[in-house]
């Protein structure tokens, strides 16, 4: 069979119910791909109509087996992981509890290596596959205000750079998408912790701003379609508005405490 075409081409998408994971999920659906996403409550969302919600907690290995083995009994294989499921949590971090921390990384790192572990075994089965980790900006900059949230991304940032050479002599493509700020429902969803005052407030207004005057994520998901199709795709893809992937850019080549001092001026951190 060729796998180089959408129509034989299986995609496992986590976190499908909302936001990227759902633009992805659909748009790859309507260009042919075979496409299966996951959601903690498939049953609280329409059922979609061009690819399979299947029932799946990132947090539950079982849950994850579960998943998976429908699939696999359907298709026999998978293709191309998307593991794109995760939350935010906002707030100072002094004011975050040891046990939000846990439930952060809980779902954010270690659900994504849950379903990475597990499909890491599918694809050495089959000799080949795609594995996209959705990491964040706030993977690449310590965002105030966001720094639990940026720790669970700088782990991702961490395993994946190690899994892309781990894999090197493979057929096993490994890549880690870094999206800026998108409009989604990830605003809504995201949970406050108790806040610091004022600065938070501040910073918050900010944060939630940039989120809900973002790029539609139907554009990751042209950028997901892209590198399925590459040969060889790079490791990381910082995708966003200009100002975003420019700081990305600016992180690299500055001074640490002037690019800092920009980060704290534009969060608004300091009157």
């Amino acid at each position: 069979m060729d796998r180089s075409t959408p129509a034989s081409t299986v995609v496992f998408i986590t976190g499908a119910s909302s936001g990227i994971g759902k633009s992805t999920a659909e748009y790859l659906a309507l260009r042919g791909y075979r496409v299966y996403g996951t959601s903690r409550r498939p049953e609280a969302w329409p059922q979609p109509e061009r690819f399979t919600l299947l029932k799946m907690d990132v947090r539950e290995e079982s849950s994850v087996r579960a998943a998976l083995d429908q699939v696999l009994a359907k298709e026999g294989r998978i293709d191309v992981l998307v593991n794109n499921a995760g939350y935010g949590i906002g707030g100072a971090i002094e004011d975050t509890s040891p046990e939000q921390v846990t439930e952060q990384f809980g779902t954010n790192f270690f659900g994504l290596y849950r379903v990475l572990h597990l499909v890491l075994k599918v694809m050495k089965q089959q000799q080949q596959g795609l594995i996209i980790n959705m990491s964040s900006i706030g993977g690449v900059i310590g965002l105030p205000y966001q720094g639990i949230y940026s720790a669970s991304k700088f782990a991702v940032e961490g395993l994946t750079e190690a899994l892309y050479k781990e894999m090197i002599t493979r057929k096993i493509r490994v890549v880690m998408i870094e999206p800026g700020d998108f409009k989604t429902g990830f605003t809504a969803s995201r949970e406050i912790v108790k806040p610091e005052g004022d600065k938070f407030e501040r910073s918050r207004q900010v944060i939630e701003h940039d989120e809900q005057s973002g790029q539609p994520p139907v554009k990751i998901a042209h950028l997901i379609e892209k590198i399925i199709q590459k040969k060889r795709p790079r490791l990381r893809y910082a995708i966003g508005s200009f100002d975003q992937k420019l700081s990305i850019f600016l992180k690299k080549i500055l001074p640490n405490r002037w690019f800092d001092a920009i980060i704290i001026q534009y969060y608004k951190v300091k009157e």
